[in-house]
């Protein structure tokens, strides 16, 4: 049976630096650390088991660059598990690993609040000087792009050959539900003259099939080999092709039709037709580009399918994985797979009949038909400069100034779920123990990562605690002990008894 798909989203933010010194890394610096301030969490990252570098595939192609890792730069850990840091020039929000695609969605709005949070503090800290403004897009509309990557949790001993051929039609395809839309273009990938609005932010950034590297020649399937977790057990699959949403269903969507395509791939119970892109770089091009949804894509077969036909193959081969495996790998007794089932469906549904009875739904929809009675309104056009503003406009977190709110798109999850999410963590991954202690003796955490704290208990040497396995070290593996425990130095001890 297929591993539970633990799951998490890693999401950069448009950082905007008004007056004339726009330093980008700065003003992120600022925000991290002003809301590490504001809660009181100046608890640093462990970079001891960063190995960006390493292949899943074995080898690393010549010339392929690992990710930098830049320790320099401001880093902490939350009480809710989560990492809030500076990825080169951005602030990053790296949700705790969660169980279930709907837990999942939980903390990604946990950490939009988190970075609306994070803006009121830095405009505190600042009173003389404007504050940095964030936007939860994908591009800067001058060629630059950062990303919103999602993690999985998989068998080691699936081959990667097998992993990559059954995801990339889903990658390619899924683009139709993820996509948060965008005006224009940026890059050579699309014709600039004829591609007035198209579906997805990051889709004409991607120029490989597979490979190592986030910020150049990005690959659809991305070969990052850092589980984060016991290498002889679990790979962490890193996928880095797909928009950050808004959308609570997109967002759902995206980690839970992932999640179980992953489980299909571990069980060998994927589509009976072979979906396989003659080329699939080519293929996210042109299905963010289309509009009309109609464009056939070449398989390897020598036929040919629109995404929505891929998208409904890959449906029709879940519908029949649930019937015989379940879908408790994606984290519960089905229910949250269930739910998944029915979006996805409704969505499909929806996309083929009409994508404008969506646009309470998706983001790309949203976003295009507000700009399309916005045109209308106004006598303009999509290279009207007003259209591009408000397009990022849709895109602000400012509770004050965000489009995306006015809209009153549906949500899956309360508020009050998601706020309380932004200081406690999920209780079914190691990420309650991490941060839960970091909420008890933040003191004596000295550092912390994913799979390990590391303790000061006031007496050397500094005591490192293993956590290789993400589905231990939750509240109910670990809550009766810390409960019982009266210092670091007392859980220590009955830890290693």
């Amino acid at each position: 049976m297929a591993t539970t798909k633990v799951c998490g989203i890693e999401t950069e933010y448009g950082i905007q630096t008004p007056g004339p010194d726009q330093n980008p890394i700065a003003a992120s610096s600022v925000l991290v650390n002003a809301y590490a301030a504001d809660v009181e969490q100046q608890i640093g990252w462990d970079f001891e088991d960063e190995t960006p570098g390493n292949d899943a595939r074995g080898f690393a192609r010549e010339g392929s660059l690992a990710p930098m890792v830049e320790t320099h730069l401001a880093n902490t850990v939350l009480t809710n598990g989560a990492r809030f840091y500076v990825d080169h020039a951005h602030p990053e929000y790296s949700s705790p690993e969660c169980l279930t695609p709907l837990e999942c969605l939980v903390y990604d709005k946990a950490g939009e609040e988190v970075l609306r949070r994070a803006m009121v503090a830095a405009a505190a800290r600042i009173p003389d000087q404007a504050a940095p403004v964030v936007y939860k897009n994908n591009s800067d509309g001058k060629g630059n792009s950062y990303g919103c990557h999602e993690n999985y949790m998989m068998d080691r001993a699936v081959p990667f050959a097998k992993v990559i051929e059954g995801v990339v039609p889903h990658f390619v395809s899924r683009t139709l539900f993820t996509g948060s839309g965008k005006v224009g273009t940026e890059t050579p990938a699309l014709d600039a003259e004829t591609v007035e609005y198209q579906i997805s932010q990051r889709a004409e950034f991607f120029e490989e099939i597979v490979g190592l590297e986030t910020t150049l020649k990005r690959p659809i399937v991305n070969t990052r080999d850092e589980p984060h977790a016991d290498p002889k057990r679990f790979r962490r699959l890193h996928v880095i092709v797909g928009d950050a949403n808004l959308s609570e269903i997109a967002t759902f969507l995206k980690i839970g039709t992932t999640a179980i395509v992953l489980a299909m791939v571990e069980d060998e119970a994927g589509p009976t037709r072979d979906l396989s892109l003659s080329d699939p770089v080519r293929a996210l091009h042109q299905v963010s580009a289309d509009l009309s949804l109609t464009r056939p894509l070449a398989l390897t077969d020598g036929s040919t399918a629109t995404a929505l036909e891929l998208q409904w193959e890959l449906l029709g081969a879940a519908r029949k994985y649930a019937e015989e495996f379940g879908l408790t790998a994606l984290g519960d007794d089905g229910g949250v797979g269930a739910l998944v089932m029915e979006h996805w469906e409704a969505v499909l549904e929806g996309l083929e009949s009409d994508p404008a009875t969506l646009a309470d739904t998706l983001d790309w929809v949203a976003k295009r038909e507000l700009l399309l009675a916005y045109q209308d309104r106004h006598s303009c056009g999509w290279k009207d400069p007003r259209v591009a503003a408000l397009a990022l406009q849709y895109h602000d977190l400012r509770p004050d100034k965000s489009v995306f709110r006015r809209l009153g798109l549906r949500s899956l999850v309360p508020v009050a779920e998601w706020s309380t999410a932004v200081a406690e963590p999920p209780e079914g991954t190691r990420a309650w123990f991490r941060g839960k202690c970091l909420a008890r003796w933040p003191d004596a955490v000295v550092t912390a990562n994913w799979d390990s704290l590391v303790f000061d208990i006031g007496a050397d040497p500094l005591r490192r605690v293993p956590m290789m396995d993400p589905l231990k070290g939750t509240a109910e593996h670990t809550g009766a002990l810390l409960a019982q425990s009266t210092s670091p130095a007392d859980l220590l001890t009955r830890l290693n008894s």
